[in-house]
């Protein structure tokens, strides 16, 4: 970590990091905590102006040695601090050590103190040796720096944090145990259970259950934190602001972990508390441990303006300071106007000839699309043929309800929003860029055998602009590419030649997509698939072929 920061500096011949500018302690109440390892980022990440002035750090999970505790307070006290708080969690170790170290210190004549953070709500009746230091420490390290930054002397500190932390309360859930490297887990969990009210050293927690819903799983861990029958219950009522911590106990993805956070959110809402403010991430952690501890800290606008200070301790989220509870957090979507295939559209002379070409298409991909499914399975994740029966069954369904529009643009239109909306992945998006961008040069007025040879010309540059792939690249464009190039005659061939053109056009298809079987993929997925394993032709090439042949027999049996 002293590597990675230049705000951080290592005590020689002691596991203890302290601030680089330790001059700027000069005449401030300097804070010093610690612990364990294996809680990272505490407590190493809060060191920094507005947090922690150092800490120090024993064994995974093992209290920090005396020796190395007194050499952090003499450093921070020889850099011209007015006095040293020891921020220290509740366990036995921690409260030996730092203590001793306390006591030592005061022979060496440092102003010297210590808050003890004890915010474990598992327990209904906590044992003599009260209640355990968990995530809430971090919220102690955040507003003792920040009163220490604000010229507090020690007793000031002392006394504000003690109130401070009668209003703190976490509680832990957890889907595994963790591993002190080298030894085995600290306990079993079968899977599909959960261990509730566990602490951060793989300790058991204090009733287990089966696995269920964030939502279920936070109001099961609020409503024991709340119960008003244990005694380490932390008052709660309608009407109190609260900042809330989901902390990562270590293994859950970012992704979890937004969950949870929506649910604590709701959850406390519901109540009526007011959440003031979120943080969520890992802050302290049990090495791999695949659980979540929620902490709640009642807070007035005073705890929240000491909250709010600025700090540059790394492992310090960078929060917003407005109000989570209350606040309009949805945006209206700007007007977009009706979809293309909710439009009204009337018909024209050439409605007839495109519908049966339409039906004719999406009967043939219908047909097709356990074959097309086969090819994909070689070298994807065979589904071409359900993506292309999908956007078939759309295109069915809007024809059922619909007039064909007789401008060719406005039905090009239609065809693209429905395969963007039904067809999804890339293929969707494929096919509607082609027809988005053919719609503009095929109007009622325009829409002549010159005029669709340039649409599908301008369909097929946008695919090949945006999508990446060439011709050669082993992929749909291998059969739509050779087609289009040689619909392109229409711009120059003489009136009556059209359907010979189209013919030879359907067939550049057919045999372009025969052609993708000995190329190599360049793009799409099989271009991630070893050569020698992609030896059929690509599913996206052979639908292509399909769908030209489809158009040209509508377009014959009209003849």
């Amino acid at each position: 970590m002293v590597r990675a920061s230049a705000g951080l500096s290592l005590l020689k011949g002691h596991r203890v990091l302290l601030r680089s500018d330790l001059h700027s302690l000069q005449g401030r109440v300097a804070l010093l905590s610690g612990g364990g390892s294996g809680h990272e980022p505490a407590h190493a990440g809060y060191i920094g102006s507005g947090m922690l002035s150092a800490a120090v750090a024993g064994g995974v999970f093992a209290s920090p040695p005396p020796a190395s505790i007194l050499a952090a307070i003499l450093c921070l006290h020889n850099a011209g601090a007015s006095g040293v708080l020891l921020i220290v969690k509740n366990y036995t170790g921690d409260r030996l050590n730092f203590g001793l170290a306390a006591e030592q210190a005061r022979n060496h004549g440092v102003a010297v103190d210590m808050v003890i953070v004890a915010d474990d709500c598992a327990f209904n009746q906590p044992s003599k040796a009260g209640r355990r230091g968990l995530c809430g420490t971090v919220f102690a390290h955040k507003l003792a720096g920040a009163l220490a930054e604000e010229g507090c002397s020690l007793d000031q500190i002392v006394t504000k944090m003690t109130e401070v932390l009668k209003g703190i309360g976490t509680l832990g859930v957890s889907l595994s145990p963790c591993s002190v490297p080298g030894c085995l887990p600290s306990f079993e969990l079968p899977p599909g259970d959960m261990e509730l009210g566990l602490g951060i050293h793989g300790e058991p927690g204090i009733k287990r259950s089966k696995l269920a819903s964030a939502d279920e799983v936070v109001k099961t861990m609020i409503d024991h934190m709340t119960n008003p029958d244990s005694q380490s219950h932390l008052p709660l009522k309608s009407g109190d602001n609260v900042v809330v911590c989901v902390n990562n106990l270590g293994a859950l993805s970012c992704l979890e972990m937004a969950v949870v956070t929506r649910a604590a959110i709701n959850c406390l809402e519901v109540r009526g508390v007011v959440v003031a403010r979120v943080m969520s991430g890992s802050f302290m952690t049990s090495l791999e441990m695949a659980g979540v501890s929620l902490t709640l800290m009642k807070a007035d606008q005073d705890v929240l303006r000491l909250f709010d200070a600025k700090t540059s301790a790394p492992a310090w989220p960078n929060l917003s300071s407005v109000c989570v509870s209350g606040r309009d957090y949805t945006t209206d979507p700007p007007a977009m106007g009706t979809r293309p295939q909710d439009d009204t559209h009337s018909e024209g002379p050439l409605s007839p000839v495109m519908r049966k070409a339409l039906e004719n298409v999406c009967s043939t991909l219908l047909q097709q699309q356990e074959e097309l499914n086969s090819l994909d399975r070689a070298a994807g994740d065979g589904d071409c043929g359900n993506t292309h029966a999908q956007a078939a069954k759309a295109i069915q369904e809007w024809l059922q309800s619909h007039v064909v529009p007789g401008c060719p643009g406005q039905l090009l239109s239609v065809l693209a929003g429905l395969v963007q909306e039904k067809m999804g992945g890339s293929s969707g998006a494929l096919y509607s860029l082609f027809l988005t961008a053919a719609a503009g040069h095929v109007t009622e007025g325009q829409s002549n055998a010159t005029a669709w040879a340039r649409a599908l010309h301008a369909g097929t540059q946008a695919m090949r602009r945006y999508g990446g792939a060439d011709p050669g690249d082993r992929t749909m464009l291998d059969a739509l590419c050779p087609a289009v190039d040689e619909l392109m005659k229409l711009t120059t061939s003489p009136p009556g030649g059209e359907m010979a053109v189209l013919q030879a056009a359907v067939q550049k298809a057919a045999s372009g997509a025969e052609s993708t079987r000995d190329l190599i993929a360049r793009a799409g997925r099989a271009s991630y698939i070893a050569a020698e394993r992609v030896t059929l032709p690509d599913p996206g090439a052979v639908a292509v072929a399909a769908i030209f042949r489809a158009v040209l027999q509508a377009l014959e049996g009209r003849q």
